[in-house]
């Protein structure tokens, strides 16, 4: 292939990034590519069958998954997080496809997920991905988000490649994927927009076989990387660049518990957020309220925000989620920027605030203390 001898300080980096996070892996099953996208493309090109995805979930999943003309089958979340479905939904949706004569392909999850800023459960992500490996799907964890965990402290985050195959271990088949801009890694993009995404494959002869055909596919596309100098460095997570990942991370913490205290005041609900820089707030209980003022469904509820706030908003169709209900993704930052830990970014709250309590019918009540 010909990406074999590319970018050997990339694969490097990459291997000692994943090798930090308890993860061995020699740089033969590293793969880049130029964007998450295109990787996330190839691999669902390079691997049949039906797409499941949990939702709400990422909108880059399903887009790559249309692309390919494979409309994925969307599972629910458990109550306690999102990132990956229900066990026993997937389970019931992989049987009723093959019933149907469809044959169930791959399980794409999130260890950090987007939008909901929520880790799943060590327990119930073994439950997860045992149900997956019994019903014979690849296991494609995203992991773009691991590294914005508020507290890594007090939040255990598990990679389904650390857990063990029910078949043993030459019947490992877990991709994991990370695109570091997509994961506000500092220093991960270079000039002019230069960037990288990588995919680790496993360490067996059927991780090895699908490594080279996510390779074949890169090529048919062009998408293959050098060595993207930026990506690299970020990757060996030099001492000064850790520390600002840290303070990111803390600093989305505060802004993501202060945000999900807005939702409450207001009357809605949300998870706590456990990482990155999002709240997914379910605002039902002020349906009767938003219908007065034109918001009945995910859609208008983000037309009804975006009016009072200009940005930080998607609603919940965006996601996947069901489109009558009213839930909506508000961010901690505009798409991009640094976490503000000024001026700046209280205004930002306290506009969020303003905008919850118009769209409840009641006044600010000072929430953010």
């Amino acid at each position: 292939m010909r990406d074999e001898g590319r970018s050997p300080d990339l694969r490097r980096a990459a291997c000692g990034y994943w090798r930090r996070r308890g993860l061995p892996t020699e740089a033969a099953q590293v793969v880049p590519a130029r964007t998450g996208d295109l990787l996330l493309l190839a691999l669902l090109a390079a691997t049949p069958g039906r797409v499941y995805l949990p939702a709400p979930g990422p909108v880059r999943h399903r887009a790559q998954a249309l692309l390919l003309d494979r409309a994925p089958h969307r599972l629910p979340t458990p109550a306690e997080c999102g990132g990956v479905p229900d066990p026993f939904a997937l389970l019931e949706a992989v049987r009723r496809d093959r019933a149907a004569g469809l044959r169930p392909g791959v399980l794409l999850l999130s260890v950090v997920d987007d939008p909901t800023g929520t880790v799943p459960p060590p327990e119930l992500l073994h439950e997860v991905c045992e149900a997956a490996a019994g019903e014979g799907l690849v296991v494609v964890s995203d992991e773009s988000l691991r590294d914005t965990s508020h507290d890594p402290h007090a939040t255990v985050l598990v990679s389904p490649a650390e857990i063990p195959h029910p078949n043993g271990p030459d019947a490992q088949d877990v991709v994991v994927l990370t695109d570091p801009r997509a994961g506000h890694l500092p220093g991960a993009e270079g000039p002019q927009g230069q960037g990288a995404a990588l995919a680790r494959f496993s360490a067996t002869a059927r991780g090895a076989s699908r490594a080279g055909a996510v390779r074949q596919v890169l090529d048919a596309l062009d998408a293959h990387v050098g060595d993207a100098p930026a990506v690299a460095r970020a990757l060996e997570e030099p001492a000064e660049l850790r520390a600002e990942a840290e303070a990111a991370a803390r600093a989305a913490g505060r802004h993501t518990a202060t945000l999900s205290r807005v939702v409450a005041a207001a009357g809605g609900v949300c998870r706590p957020p456990q990482a990155g820089r999002h709240v997914y707030a379910d605002l039902e209980p002020l349906r009767p309220r938003l219908a007065a003022r034109g918001a009945t469904d995910a859609a208008t509820l983000e037309a009804a925000l975006l009016v009072r706030l200009g940005t930080g908003v998607l609603g919940g169709h965006r996601f996947g989620d069901r489109p009558r209900a009213l839930h909506v993704r508000l961010t901690a930052a505009a798409p991009g920027a640094p976490v503000p830990e000024h001026r700046g970014g209280h205004e930002a709250l306290a506009r969020a605030e303003a905008a919850l309590a118009d769209l409840a019918g009641h006044s600010s009540t000072g929430s953010r203390r």
